[in-house]
């Protein structure tokens, strides 16, 4: 009998959930992919129409728990008022809210990343994309809004804010304070000087800064006699030379800063205001 979409996804989530809470108490090692499909109800061979391996089964949780995290916080009430630093801090929290329940099982996936990098990154997470798009978003609205200077690489930053997020879950994963506070410092602050940044418009000047070092490092590789301090010289010349932002008057006011979190409240759904996310840590089992 032929299986319906609806029937293949269940299956497809009742296989991951088996494989995290076995590899959680077994080890990635120690379960194998007859142990996962028996402990999901199916046969031995039905597996493998799902997922050809183990790491695949990993990647699999790792995109189902990113696109989860990416729904919820989109669907956050009142998520459009946000401002852009509120919008990615809640992006984060959403994701470290998803990865709690399993964090043992995240502990490992992180050993194995180190261990085998390739295995995991030989097939792109679809969720990847979706975090690219809603950053890129998120930066096109800050922008229209006046709440940052025009950034001309929002493409590559939402690129960038996934390997900011992975360093965030390795953070998060060796964070021994009460409630996760120190991850909650980390994010705060990290995200805080991005966006302050993206407001004066220094990270366009910096990219600029970049563009021109290169250039002159490789014409340096043909042509000698120019020093550092020379060098240094043109890079000044370069950044006095770009385009001033706009000055305050010119700019949209700018939306306060979001009061600091407290790292110690229960995680519980944000309502109509816009607090950040806390976190709970998880009690040992």
């Amino acid at each position: 009998m032929k299986t319906t979409r609806q029937q293949q996804d269940a299956t497809r989530r009742q296989i991951v959930a088996s494989a995290v809470d076995l590899m959680t108490r077994q080890g990635f090692d120690g379960t194998t992919m007859k142990d996962i499909a028996r402990a999901a109800g199916i046969g031995d061979a039905t597996i493998y129409k799902y997922f050809p391996t183990k790491d695949r089964i990993v990647v699999g949780y790792l995109d189902d728990t990113v696109q989860q995290a990416l729904a919820d916080t989109l669907q956050t009430p009142g998520f459009d008022g946000y401002s852009l630093q509120e919008k990615l801090q809640r992006l984060t929290d959403a994701v470290l809210e998803r990865l709690l329940a399993d964090r043992e099982f995240v502990a490992q996936v992180r050993s194995l990343a180190r261990r085998s990098p390739l295995s995991m990154l030989a097939e792109p997470l679809a969720a990847r994309q979706g975090l690219r798009d809603a950053v890129a978003g998120f930066l096109e609205a800050a922008e229209a809004s006046g709440e940052i200077e025009p950034c001309d690489f929002k493409g590559l930053a939402g690129s960038l804010y996934t390997d900011y997020l992975a360093g965030v879950v390795s953070y998060w994963l060796a964070d021994t304070s009460d409630e996760f506070a120190d991850t909650t410092q980390l994010v705060d602050l990290s995200l805080g000087v991005l966006v302050q940044a993206l407001r004066v418009g220094l990270v366009n000047r910096l990219a600029q800064l970049g563009g021109f070092v290169l250039r002159s490092q490789m014409a340096r590789m043909a042509q000698h006699g120019s020093g550092l301090l020379g060098m240094l010289q043109l890079a000044r010349q370069t950044l006095g030379s770009a385009p001033p932002h706009a000055s305050p008057a010119q700019r949209s006011p700018e939306p306060p800063a979001p009061p600091p979190r407290r790292a110690a409240r229960a995680p519980s759904a944000p309502a109509a205001t816009k607090p950040a996310t806390p976190r709970k840590k998880k009690s040992a089992p």
